[in-house]
């Protein structure tokens, strides 16, 4: 029976086919042919056949061989295949798959649905398909028979008694051994198969996109990708099992590739998922096509006058054609270009002499002479033709050098030292000369400060005595308007208590004067008299102001005068 998968599925399903490489960056070698075995992603909806890339690589693809009693699994599901494959066991004089039992309600062993019974009747397998219940009588029902248990129909793997049920989702790869130890791959869904000599054996399930082991570069640490080995035991003569590879995953992220190798030929391959299984075929490495950055230090290098020195350099690079660079028997670009700036810094630095090293740390494009030095002309043609030789060099291995640049620099050997015990003794010298303009520079600005606080302290105090008068003079100025209104407004209340009083007067003389009683005048009279006593008191002597009172009065006080006098000489 033919294994061609059903065309109206558009995902790979058996091994499924790789598109050519396709990459502006990438390029084939001219001696590889254009047919390609190595599996990847992706599906022709129109024909199911392999699309070969690289004829080295080409093997035979064992999942689209016709074999009998081979089913792979179509949209209608498990239990069809399995029908299919009973019809065909049946139409060939063999026992068929599928039992003829009937399930029944109330008693014995119970299939739920969406599971498979498995009955073992005389070493051959029975596949119970309908839910229910199976009785275990009468007794020559299961007189030949085991019951072995159900099965999941969405399980990924089924075996039992030479039957064989494969069925993988999106994501994973199922890796299979036919009876002739031929290796297969299953990918997005599934077979049914009954083998009548040897089994079909699941090796391994793969979820393509975590594969086990993870590849990093050496020497940048960038993950380059993933890959995992499938291995299979086989017993040998001795009796002892071996574990032999028998597939390779590799899940390569974007802007990567890999190299694959078969002799003297090699093979790139593109970012996705691909797999393996031609034994001839081995992965020589994986390769970022992005931008890498790295500082290294070279060996060392003797000067003009024979002073060694190392350096540390700055290099940028990107990787545009891998096949390239393994051509020339390389496994990263970093071992490329080493070797190379390892030789035209040697030819840089042997034109200059110690001197030179020293006044100029940096050697890259963006450090140039100014010009005042003879040899300044020579060093830096010597510089850009040493650039130009290693953009050369680097494009022979089908790298892009972006940046090349020594950073540092280290001299070594006795000449150095003393050297250097100079150059140390003239910058301490220079140090000491930069302390002391640094203190004096220090003083001159903590004067400048004393002097800048004193002025603002001064600005402060005329300031402040400003404020202190303006609040004397303001503090003056109120009081007299308020004294000027107090005297107003006492003035004011003087005169208009003497206007009520007079008015009181006035009211009251004429109330007098109206009184024409000669008894009420002199009861009158007599008020005022007691009113007066009461106002000096009743010891107070009136004296008359006028008329005989006023002479005795005078008299009385001589009198009293004189009697004082002699009173005091005595």
């Amino acid at each position: 029976m033919s294994t061609r998968i059903n065309e109206e599925d558009i995902d790979t399903v058996i091994g499924g086919p790789s598109y050519p490489v396709q990459h502006e960056d990438l390029k084939k070698s001219d001696h590889i042919d254009e047919s390609h075995d190595i599996h990847s992603t992706g599906t022709h909806p129109q024909n199911l056949e392999r699309v070969s890339l690289h004829e080295f690589s080409k093997t035979a693809d064992y999942a689209l061989e016709e074999r009998p009693f081979f089913v792979p699994i179509a949209k209608d599901g498990i239990i069809a295949a399995l029908k299919r494959i009973d019809r065909q066991l049946r139409d060939s004089g063999r026992p068929g798959l599928l039992s003829s039992k009937v399930p029944v309600s109330w008693t014995g062993r119970e299939v739920s649905p969406g599971f498979l019974g498995l009955i073992k009747h005389g070493g051959l397998p029975k596949i119970l398909t309908k839910p229910g219940r199976y009785p275990g009588f009468p007794l020559r029902n299961w007189w030949s028979r085991q019951w072995c248990g159900t099965k999941g129909l969405s399980d990924t793997a089924i075996q039992f008694q030479g039957l064989a049920v494969v069925q993988v989702s999106q994501n994973q790869a199922a890796v299979i051994s036919d009876p002739q130890n031929r290796i297969f791959v299953v990918k997005n869904s599934g077979f049914v198969a009954y083998a009548i000599d040897g089994t079909y054996d699941v090796l391994a399930v793969v979820d393509q996109t975590h594969l086990s082991t993870e590849i990093r570069d050496t020497v940048t640490d960038a993950i380059l990708g993933s890959i995992a080995e499938i291995k299979m035991r086989s017993h040998i003569a001795s009796g002892k099992e071996q574990e032999y590879v028998v597939a390779l995953f590799l899940n390569i992220p974007a802007n990567n590739c890999a190299i694959l190798q078969r002799g003297d030929d090699l093979e790139l391959l593109p970012a996705g998922q691909h797999y393996i299984t031609n034994p001839n075929v081995t992965l020589r490495g994986l390769f970022t096509l992005g931008e890498n950055q790295l500082e290294l230090p070279t060996k060392d290098i003797y000067t003009r006058d024979q002073v060694p020195v190392g350096l540390r350099i700055y290099l940028k690079w990107q990787l545009m054609e891998p096949l390239k660079l393994t051509t020339h028997g390389y496994n990263t670009p970093y071992d490329a270009l080493r070797d190379k700036t390892q030789s035209i810094l040697t030819q840089i630095v042997a034109h200059l002499d110690y001197g030179t090293m020293v006044k100029q740390r940096s050697l890259g494009p963006d450090n140039l002479e100014d010009g005042s030095d003879p040899s300044s002309a020579f060093i830096d043609a010597l510089r850009t033709r040493a650039m130009d030789e290693m953009h050369e060099a680097a494009l022979e291995y089908g790298i892009i050098l972006k940046d090349l640049a020594v950073i540092d620099r280290e001299f070594k050997g006795d000449i150095a030292s003393t050297m250097d015990k100079l150059t140390t003794r003239a910058l301490q010298a220079q140090v000491e000369a930069a302390n002391v303009d640094r203190e004096n520079s220090n003083k001159v600005k903590q004067e400048e400060g004393a002097l800048a606080v004193a002025r603002i302290k001064a600005q402060s105090r005329n300031a402040q005595a400003d404020s202190e008068a303006y609040s004397v003079i303001a503090a003056a100025k109120a009081q007299a308007e308020r004294t000027k209104i107090e005297a107003l407004a006492e003035a004011e209340a003087i005169r208009l208590t003497a206007e009520a009083d007079a008015q009181a007067v006035s009211i009251r003389a004429a109330a007098d004067a109206k009184v024409t009683d000669q008894f009420a005048r002199g009861m009158e009279m007599r008020r005022v008299e007691v009113t007066r006593v009461q106002a000096f008191g009743n010891k107070t002597v009136f004296v008359p102001t006028d008329g005989t009172g006023v002479q005795m009065g005078n008299a009385m006080a001589v009198g009293m005068a004189a009697g004082m006098a002699n009173g005091h000489e005595a």
